[in-house]
């Protein structure tokens, strides 16, 4: 292997390396592991902005291990979420309970992070599955890292069966696909499926399989305990980087692997979609508990995607991306104002936000903007995010799935209008006292709310992401 073939893994290798580092200063500075933190964002910081520099397009291990621009794009959308999530964490890992394990936390997310690249670049469904599990089994350990809380336990083993389950049916379906076409490779995959009942068979538990991870109804009735359980910035991580990571694996299997089935797998993506949507809103009006209250609209999000993917075209494909960008910092910020609150207060309930623009107006402005964007109101960039999803299932002819779409997103706002209701209209006699958050928070959250009004710039000029280069 040659030092160009180590170039095409750079972001794994400096991930991997990131870790060991992590590992060998925890053991060499064992009474300073707060020196750990700063450290290790400084340089993951690093390794996100290298992310984005020019890409080479090639293979590895005999076509099990693939890159190009757009491959290294959304890895890059992910470090970026990741780099936020950090941010976010560490005055969470400065408490009295966390003080002592940060490098077990640094290491567990820098490991999933690992695991989600190689299964973004996986040529074939070994390395997919690989990349999977790296990806999912340390965070089922991060979902139950709070050891003095036994919800968060209770949340880490739903995870983990929640997990396995899916996992089985997943691997079920790859070895039904494997028996047919006699290969793991996308390549060869794509060109001997077809429209045999066992494929067909294989096809079914593969989605899903992939339900599960994307939170799709009905393979999400663990998200909202789990959400509920781990935590704020575990949910936070849980809510964008790891689904983020299985909607880009799944809109590249899909149009790489189970193209010759388009019109199969639109149908199916069609009844997900509108289930989906119209489930998780319904769901998401009668929550009190915010945790809970995101859970639910992360799984909305899902369904409106799932529009983006049946456009089945570069324009689709971009306009998922897009989407995806916009989410990370949408969601991240309305999760990083939940976090810093209930650091200082313990109090995660909508209720419990009652008058909070009298005292901390700062944090209700910067939560009004993300749960605008998360409802698609104009001008911000989840209004476009949106927009360009359902302009691309509608160049598909689904007319019918964009006026569900319309209508779900309408219901949207009563529930996200009411956390806006409560923080700014409703009466609070004794309402969360004025705080001031760290400066990785303020940080973290000044990134989102920057990243939320230039995307959605970005949105009138949207034209310009229809000349990207989409390859897979």
């Amino acid at each position: 292997m040659t030092f160009a073939d180590l170039i095409l893994m750079r972001q794994e290798l400096m991930l991997t390396i990131l870790a060991l580092l992590v590992l060998i200063l925890d053991i060499g500075i064992l009474h300073k592991r707060k020196n750990i933190i700063p450290i290790a964002i400084i340089v993951f910081g690093t390794i996100t902005l290298a992310g984005f520099l020019p890409a080479s397009t090639g293979t590895l291990f005999g076509g099990m291990y693939r890159t190009n621009p757009m491959l290294v794009s959304m890895k890059s959308i992910l470090n970026l979420g990741m780099f936020i999530v950090l941010l976010q964490s560490v005055r969470w890992l400065r408490t009295d309970d966390q003080t002592k394990r940060s490098s077990e936390f640094l290491i567990l997310i820098f490991s999933t992070l690992i695991g989600m690249d190689f299964m973004i670049s996986s040529g074939d469904f070994l390395m997919f599955y690989i990349g999977l599990e790296l990806a999912t089994i340390p965070a089922t350990a991060l979902a139950a890292f709070n050891k003095s809380n036994n919800n968060s336990a209770e949340a880490g083993i739903k995870f983990i069966f929640s997990s396995a389950l899916s996992s089985g049916i997943l691997l079920f379906g790859i070895s039904i696909i494997y028996g047919t076409t006699g290969s793991l490779y996308f390549s060869e995959i794509a060109a001997l499926f077809g429209n045999s009942s066992l494929q067909m068979l294989g096809f079914v538990f593969f989605v899903s399989g992939m339900g599960f991870k994307i939170t799709l109804v009905p393979f999400h009735l663990w998200t909202a305990d789990v959400y509920e359980g781990s935590p704020v910035n575990i949910t936070a991580y849980l809510s964008v980087i790891s689904k983020g990571a299985a909607v880009f694996i799944f809109v590249i299997l899909l149009y790489k692997v189970f193209g010759v089935i388009e019109k199969t797998w639109e149908n199916v993506l069609y009844i997900l979609a509108t289930v989906t949507m119209t489930v998780a809103n319904l769901f998401a009006i009668r929550q009190q508990n915010l945790k809970r209250f995101l859970a639910f609209s992360s799984i909305a999000q899902a369904g409106f995607i799932m529009l983006g993917i049946m456009g089945a075209d570069q324009a689709g494909m971009t306009s998922v991306v897009y989407f995806m960008l916009v989410y990370v910092f949408t969601n991240l910020a309305a999760f990083g104002v939940v976090s810093a609150i209930y650091l200082e207060s313990g109090k995660e309930t909508i209720a419990s936000y009652n008058g909070l623009y009298r005292t901390n107006p700062r944090l209700s402005l910067a939560m009004m903007l993300a749960l605008f964007s998360l409802a698609g109101i104009p001008p911000v960039a989840g209004f476009f995010g949106k927009f360009f999803l359902f302009a691309s299932a509608a160049s598909k002819g689904y007319y019918v799935l964009v006026l569900i779409a319309v209508l779900n997103a309408t219901i949207s706002l009563y529930y996200y209008l009411r956390v806006v209701k409560a923080m700014f209209i409703d009466k609070n006699d004794s309402p969360i006292p004025y705080f001031k958050s760290d400066t990785p928070t303020r940080i973290g959250l000044i990134i989102c709310v920057s990243g939320v009004f230039l995307l959605g710039f970005m949105g009138f000029v949207y034209e310009y992401f229809f000349k990207w280069t989409v390859e897979f």
